[in-house]
């Protein structure tokens, strides 16, 4: 700083260095350099059954944790669209959560689930009707933990039958996305949060003009199950987000003879799907990927 003015140098690394949310596992935290970034919209890409509902449980929790163990000391709001919400996995979650971080809550009847709060979504015009709400939410929480997380579960369930494939509609989706996008952005720049969105993806098919297989980010082809895919919503879509991550998952053989439980609390069973993290686009991470799988406990990466 000079006669009162911050170095260009200084001001530049300043608007990159935003607060990170911990996703509860060191070693994928270690891959996304910390965790979720605040201030900007985060994006999960897989098929069903790949974990990003089983991760945005987790991130949910982990932003009630302090700063100083990777938290936001804050609550979360979770938009959801993708029905039933899991409410006997959060509670399964939520246990182990409050067993693993004894000394946030020294109310031993706190539940970590109360500081979660769901909100089911059911079509593009109820999001809207939310979104004005939040902001008093968030300004006028009176909670112990503020707002410091926002999570849509999924984006894509949310015009998967509103919309034809006319150009009149393809306009209008892609004008909504810019709105929903915005808002929350402006949400997380005004409020310091971090905004996570899930999205689903679908079979890829060859076109004719080739804008299918156009690539997006670091990585030339997405494949999950042994399925080439490309994330739903097409390129407008993912114009509005700031990173985007991909998880896909494959059979492999892992925690055989080691007498692991799975997510079904089972013992016995050896075979469980190895999942894979990669980041398709960020402006503050390179490309990367980390591979775990989902345990009784949550996610757990898998050691190398």
């Amino acid at each position: 700083m000079r006669n009162g003015k911050m170095k260009p140098e200084n001001l530049s690394r300043r608007s990159v260095t935003s607060r990170k949310l911990s996703t509860g596992c060191e070693i994928l935290d270690g891959c996304l350099r910390g965790g979720i970034s605040c201030d900007s919209v985060t994006e999960i890409v897989a098929e069903s059954g790949c974990g990003k509902t089983q991760l945005c449980l987790q991130l949910s929790l982990c932003a009630q944790l302090p700063i100083s163990l990777g938290g936001l000391n804050g609550s979360s709001l979770y938009l959801h669209s993708e029905f039933p919400f899991p409410f006997r996995r959060l509670h399964q979650l939520s246990h182990s959560f409050h067993q693993s971080n004894p000394s946030i809550y020294a109310n031993h009847s706190d539940n970590p689930c109360d500081h979660v709060f769901v909100q089911n979504v059911h079509s593009v015009d109820h999001l809207f009707d939310i979104m004005p709400r939040i902001d008093g939410f968030v300004g006028n929480s009176k909670n112990r933990f503020p707002l410091k997380l926002i999570v849509l579960d999924s984006v894509a369930a949310l015009f998967r039958s509103e919309f034809d494939n006319t150009p009149s509609d393809l306009k209008k989706r892609s004008s909504l996305f810019f709105k929903i996008s915005g808002k929350l952005k402006q949400l997380a720049n005004k409020f310091d949060l971090a905004v996570v969105i899930t999205n689903q993806v679908t079979d890829f098919v060859e076109s004719s003009d080739g804008l299918s297989g156009l690539r997006i980010g670091n990585l030339r082809y997405l494949y999950s199950s042994g399925r080439r895919v490309v994330p739903a919503l097409g390129l407008a879509w993912a114009n509005c987000v700031n990173s985007r991550f991909f998880i896909s998952r494959s059979d492999d053989i892992i925690g055989k003879d080691r007498g692991e439980k799975d997510e079904s609390g089972s013992s016995s069973v050896s075979r469980r799907a190895k999942r894979r993290l990669d980041i398709v686009f960020s402006p503050y991470l390179p490309g990367n990927s980390c591979e775990f799988m989902i345990t009784r406990e949550g996610i757990c990466a898998v050691q190398a």
